[in-house]
C-alpha cells in the first residue's frame, strides 16, 4: 500500500492523533515535503482537499480526508487486525462517546483557556472563568471513570485514548500546572501512563508538563510605538495632547464589557467575619486545634451574616466501595469550586467497613444555601441539608467535632476527612 500523506504541522496535537493511530494500526503515514502554514494551505491544490484550508488534511490514493478525529478514524480502521475501535459494538460506541466527550468537554475548554492567553482571540475574564469551571468539571467526571479504569474503553488502548491524550498533551504542555492537575489525580496517572506508551512516546517524545500558565497578553503594547513614533518627528505639540487621550478611549472600549453581574451574596451587609482569615488560622493552626482554631471560629463567626449547614448524603446503602465513595466526595468539592469565595465545607466519610456513610459540615454567606451553588452544582439534591441551631449545644459540638476530624465520629472511626477552603 502506497503511503499516505498528511498536510499539516509536524508538531500540532491534530496531527499526532493520526501518526499515533497510524503506529498502532500498522499503517504508513508520511508528512507532505515543504509544508509550510500559512502557505501551503492556501494553495489551489490544498483548497480542493479542504475548501476552508485548515489542517490537517490526508491525502490518500482514492481521496482526501480532513477533520483530525474523522482522518484519525479512517486511518484506524484501514486496517481490520486491530483492536483500536474495540471487539464488539458496544465498545464502538463507548469509543465514539469519549471520543465526543474529549473533543466537547476537555479539548474545546483547554482551547477557550488557553488561546485568549497567547493572543489567538480576545481575553474576557468571564469567558475564561467559565472555560476553567466546566473543564474542572470534565476532568472531574473523567476522574471517576478512571479511578476504576485504566483505559477509557477495555483493556487496551482505543482510538478514544489517543484522541483523549492528545488533547490533554495540549493543556498539560501550555496551560494545566500541577496546581492544577493534581486536584485530578486518576486523570494524571493516565496521562503520563499513556505518553509513556512506546507508540505515544514514538510521536510526542519527552513529555514535560508546563510549570506556569501564560500570562494574558497585551493588545495595547503593539500599538503604542506605532503611534509614538511616526508623531514625535511632525508635531511633538499635538503628540502630547492626544497621545493621553487616545488610550484612555481605548482603555474605555475594552474594559465595557468586563463588569460582570454582581453576585448577590456581594449586595448583603458586610461582615466583621473575614472568611479568609478564618481559612488562614485552619490551615495553619497544627497543635491545639481545639483551643486554636475552634475557638477562634467562634470568636470570628458572625451568625448574621453567615449560616452554618450540616449534610448528609440520601445513598449510603451505595457507598460500598472506599476508593469510589472517596472520589465521589472528592468530585463534589471540585464542583463547589465556584463558592470558594463565599464557602468553607468538611466532608466526612465514616466507617472502617462498607456501606460508607457521607456527612458534613458547610459554612456559607448569608443566611440560606445560595441559590448559584443549588443550580449549578448537581451534588447538591444528593444530600439533606439541616441548618444547624446555634442555641442547640449538642449541635454546636458536633460542628466543632466536624471542623477538627474528632474521631470517633459519632462511634465510628473516620475513613478520610476532606476541607474546602
Amino acid at each position: 500500500m502506497a503511503p499516505l500523506i498528511l498536510h499539516g504541522g509536524k508538531t500540532n496535537k491534530n496531527s499526532y492523533k493520526t501518526l499515533i493511530a497510524a503506529e498502532y494500526a500498522g499503517v504508513q503515514v508520511e508528512f507532505a515535503p515543504n509544508f509550510e502554514m500559512g502557505v501551503s494551505n492556501k494553495t489551489p491544490q490544498f483548497l480542493q482537499m479542504n475548501p476552508i484550508g485548515k489542517v490537517p488534511v490526508l491525502e490518500t490514493p482514492d481521496g482526501s480526508v480532513f477533520e483530525s478525529n474523522a482522518i484519525a478514524r479512517y486511518v484506524a480502521r484501514l486496517k481490520g487486525d486491530n483492536t483500536l475501535y474495540g471487539s464488539s459494538l458496544l465498545e464502538y460506541a463507548q469509543i465514539e462517546q469519549w471520543i465526543d466527550f474529549s473533543s466537547f468537554e476537555v479539548d474545546a475548554n483547554i482551547i477557550k483557556w488557553y488561546a485568549p492567553r497567547v493572543g489567538r482571540g480576545p481575553y474576557l475574564p468571564p469567558a475564561e472563568e467559565a472555560a476553567i469551571s466546566a473543564l474542572k468539571r470534565a476532568l472531574g467526571a473523567l476522574n471517576t471513570h478512571l479511578a476504576s479504569n485504566t483505559y477509557l474503553v477495555g483493556h487496551s488502548v482505543t482510538l478514544a485514548d489517543i484522541i483523549l491524550t492528545c488533547n490533554l498533551y495540549l493543556g498539560f504542555t501550555n496551560i494545566l500546572v500541577k496546581s492544577f492537575t493534581c486536584e485530578f489525580p486518576h486523570v494524571e496517572r493516565y496521562f503520563w501512563t499513556l505518553v509513556n506508551q512506546p507508540n505515544f512516546r514514538k510521536i510526542f517524545g519527552q513529555v514535560k508538563q508546563t510549570e506556569a500558565v501564560p500570562p494574558v497578553q497585551s493588545a495595547k503594547k503593539p500599538s503604542q510605538p506605532k503611534e509614538t513614533k511616526p508623531k514625535a518627528k511632525d508635531e511633538p505639540k499635538k503628540e502630547t495632547k492626544k497621545e493621553p487621550e487616545k488610550p484612555k478611549e481605548a482603555e474605555a472600549e475594552e474594559e465595557a464589557p468586563k463588569p460582570k453581574p454582581k453576585n448577590p451574596l456581594d449586595l448583603l451587609p458586610p461582615s466583621p467575619m473575614i472568611l479568609d482569615e478564618w481559612k488562614r488560622l485552619y490551615s495553619n493552626t497544627k497543635t491545639n486545634f481545639r483551643e486554636v482554631a475552634i475557638k477562634g471560629f467562634w470568636d470570628m463567626y458572625d451568625a448574621e451574616g453567615y449560616s452554618l449547614w450540616f449534610c448528609d448524603y440520601k445513598y449510603n446503602d451505595e457507598n460500598t466501595v472506599s476508593f469510589v465513595t472517596l472520589n465521589k466526595v472528592g468530585g463534589f468539592l471540585q464542583r463547589m469550586d465556584l463558592a470558594r469565595k463565599y464557602a468553607f465545607g468538611k466532608m466526612l466519610v465514616i466507617g472502617s467497613n462498607p456501606p460508607f456513610k457521607v456527612k458534613g459540615l458547610w459554612l456559607f454567606r448569608g443566611q440560606e444555601i445560595p441559590q448559584f451553588v443549588i443550580d449549578e452544582c448537581y451534588d447538591m439534591e444528593l444530600y439533606e441539608w439541616t441548618k444547624v441551631d446555634l442555641s442547640d449545644e449538642a449541635q454546636k459540638e458536633r460542628v466543632n467535632q466536624m471542623i477538627e476530624d474528632y474521631e470517633p465520629f459519632e462511634g465510628e472511626a473516620l475513613l478520610d476527612a476532606k476541607c474546602f477552603k
